[in-house]
């Protein structure tokens, strides 16, 4: 499995670090005490994810107090490479939150699904997600949670400049000088070329410029004609100064911030910036609309679902065991009135009908998300190449801020994925 990792972008991201919730996993994953050990890796999704997995490791273990569950959260600027370290050693967790699948599928490293979820808890699901993690009629992870992106804008800074809210990328780059040239001391625009992210803004520019990753026939085409000129005006927006200082290293969560504090105009981010902003104690006055599209190009909607997925583990002493232990915590997530309880504190999406009612009786918007979400792009996770793409693209947009050829950088991607 390949995996490139840009070195700089390596000890930048250690900044978040990780935090463990409840017992560390042995080192030979056997049980203690007569204990069944099930270690997770989740993902952070925001200021206090941790939180959260550190009270569901503590309500978990007190209602099987035969299972000994530990949970260690993990930034999105780490998460990959933690996983690759932990695989390589063999010590990869039982269940891992992660956005890709594909390629751990592809190296026979992952439980079908349905061989480790009761059928109660898989019936929940909205079946548009599950597709999304099934390769040749199997489905090898389900879906934790959603999100759609769109653009968000600070209605008082673009009131100060006059400019209306841009909906094509003139009117994009239009808006943003004249925000700059009023108040030069807001970044116009937010762009994240991260590892966190970097693969999202990506997506973003092509899928609105008429191209994307792939081709009508689902092959990568990731060299094409309106990739680069996608590329091209992204990279064209950072280099007018049109954008935050450092979109190689400031993250979705540093944006986010920066736009809480009115820093930053407009920028395209989650359903769940609302949440954030509110965590935050942020208190500014914005709006959200459709993402702005290249002349003649419909504006696309981007959607996000997530995983959990399972690992084999061949060393286990009592695999029947191993695997009620972990059916059991996919019952005990996906309990509707604690899975709402997720959506809520995090701000995203629901990927179970039920939980989906449940929250669309107080807050009729969850419904209108979903609606959206379903009607969105999604990444082709369901390739093996994906986890490679996913790191090539981003490599090419911080190469491209070098000032390296983007026609070249897509022209190599290309023939590196493709052959």
């Amino acid at each position: 499995m390949k995996k490139k990792l840009v070195a700089s972008l390596l000890v930048m991201s250690m900044a978040f670090g990780m935090v463990a919730c409840g017992n560390s996993k042995s080192d030979d994953k056997k049980s203690e005490d007569g204990k069944t050990a099930i270690s997770v890796v989740a993902a952070q999704y925001g200021q206090n994810t941790s939180d959260w997995w550190d009270n569901f490791v503590k309500d978990f273990n007190k209602d099987n107090p035969d299972i000994d569950l530990s949970v260690e959260v993990v930034s999105w600027n780490d998460i990959s490479s933690v996983i690759d370290t932990r695989i390589s050693g063999g010590k990869e967790p039982d269940i891992l939150n992660i956005d890709v699948f594909a390629d751990y599928q592809a190296d026979d490293l992952l439980l079908p699904i349905q061989d480790v979820v009761s059928e109660e808890t898989y019936n929940k699901m909205y079946p548009a997600f599950l597709e999304q993690s099934e390769i040749d009629g199997t489905v090898w992870a389900i879906p934790d949670l959603a999100s759609a992106r769109a653009m968000y804008y600070n209605k008082d800074i673009l009131d100060a400049a006059g400019v209306e809210v841009p909906t094509t990328w003139d009117e994009l780059k239009a808006a943003c000088e004249k925000i700059k040239e009023t108040n030069p001391d807001v970044y116009p625009w937010g762009i994240d070329m991260t590892t966190d992210e970097g693969q999202a803004a990506f997506a973003y520019y092509t899928w609105n410029n008429g191209g994307g990753f792939v081709d009508e026939d689902g092959e990568w085409a990731l060299n094409s004609d309106a990739n680069v000129e996608a590329v091209e005006y992204e990279i064209g927006l950072v280099k007018d100064g049109l954008t935050n200082e450092k979109p190689a290293t400031e993250t979705r969560y540093d944006l986010q911030d920066m736009f809480g504090a009115g820093k930053v105009a407009m920028m395209i981010g989650p359903n769940n910036i609302p949440t954030y902003l509110s965590d935050g104690g942020y208190d500014i006055n914005y709006d959200v609309t459709t993402i702005p599209a290249n002349e003649g190009c419909d504006s696309v909607a981007m959607g996000v679902c997530d995983r959990l997925e399972v690992f084999k583990d061949d060393s286990a002493e009592d695999q029947e065991a191993r695997t009620a232990a972990i059916s059991k915590f996919f019952d005990f997530f996906y309990d509707d009135e604690r899975y709402a309880d997720y959506m809520v504190f995090e701000g995203f999406l629901p990927t179970t009908q039920t939980a989906a009612d449940l929250l669309a009786k107080d807050d009729d918007t969850f419904a209108s998300w979903i609606d959206i979400l379903q009607s969105c792009n999604f990444y082709p996770a369901t390739k093996t190449e994906w986890a490679d793409v996913k790191q090539g693209v981003i490599e090419v947009e911080q190469n491209a801020l070098l000032g390296d050829d983007v026609q070249t950088l897509l022209d190599d991607l290309q023939a590196d994925i493709a052959g």
